[in-house]
């Protein structure tokens, strides 16, 4: 090979990883994302075995999504791959479809929130990762802002979901980490999991038959909206009750 073949093989290399690099700088530096600082925190709560015994964790930094796939960020997703819409598509009682575009989309069930994920560049947080996020920097309190809660600061108990970010966020400037929809995660859910936890970025266990849901929504009780509180459903369950929101790693 040549050495003039060679320096336009490099150069050419060095554009594509340049591309490549451009773009992830566009996704993490993107309004919809924020950066999760690393840190420890004490995971779960004393109480029910599913949320105990409250055990330290350690997470990499990481970047989330300030809120909630809306309807029309999943729209865009559909039409770009054919991947089926929600069952619940066009139903105004959930306000589900085109014509609610900055609602959570709703009716998509665990394996839709992965491909989701996976088209736009990012992954579906661990649970660890979501409870840390959602504490929003706050240690030992049970919602996202504070101790207590009421319907000024989370849409729990209510007449059904509303647009994205219509609540304060946390400290970390996440909306809806509790309330507006429970929100898939990656992990398998463990019922005791919690018991034999590594301390360095869990990952759930290995298998099982569900998956962990988060965060609470409009027709949970506040109880529900609770950060430590975790539920788990069968992966192609699909609920009025349930989105989700994406994370991406940091370099």
């Amino acid at each position: 090979m040549s050495r003039s073949i060679l320096v336009l093989l490099l150069v050419g290399l060095g554009s594509i990883v340049s591309a490549q690099n451009a773009a992830e700088e566009a996704i993490v530096d993107s309004s919809d994302m924020v950066l999760i600082p690393a840190g420890t925190f004490m995971m779960g709560a004393e109480g029910e075995l599913e949320y105990s015994p409250p055990h330290e964790v350690f997470i990499d930094s990481f970047y989330m999504d300030k809120h909630e796939v809306t309807n029309a960020e999943y729209l865009k997703f559909c039409e770009a791959t054919g991947h089926p819409i929600p069952d619940l598509w066009g139903m105004d009682v959930y306000h589900c479809g085109s014509d609610y575009p900055d609602y959570p989309v709703v009716g998509v069930n665990w394996r839709d929130a992965s491909a989701y994920a996976t088209w736009a560049g990012k992954r579906l947080p661990t649970e660890a990762e979501w409870e840390y996020a959602a504490r929003g920097g706050l240690e030992g309190m049970n919602y996202p802002t504070g101790n207590e809660t009421d319907s000024t600061l989370a849409n729990l108990k209510s007449d059904g979901t509303v647009p994205a970010g219509s609540y304060p966020p946390n400290g970390y400037g996440l909306y809806d980490m509790a309330g507006n929809t429970n929100e898939w995660v990656a992990d398998y859910f463990g019922f005791d999991y919690y018991k034999n936890s590594p301390r360095e970025n869990p990952q759930g266990p290995e298998i099982g038959k569900f998956r962990v849901i988060r965060g609470g929504g409009w027709h949970s009780g506040p109880s529900c909206g609770r950060v430590f509180v975790r539920n788990g459903l069968a992966p192609n369950w699909v609920d009025f009750n349930v989105s989700f929101r994406c994370v991406r790693d940091c370099k």
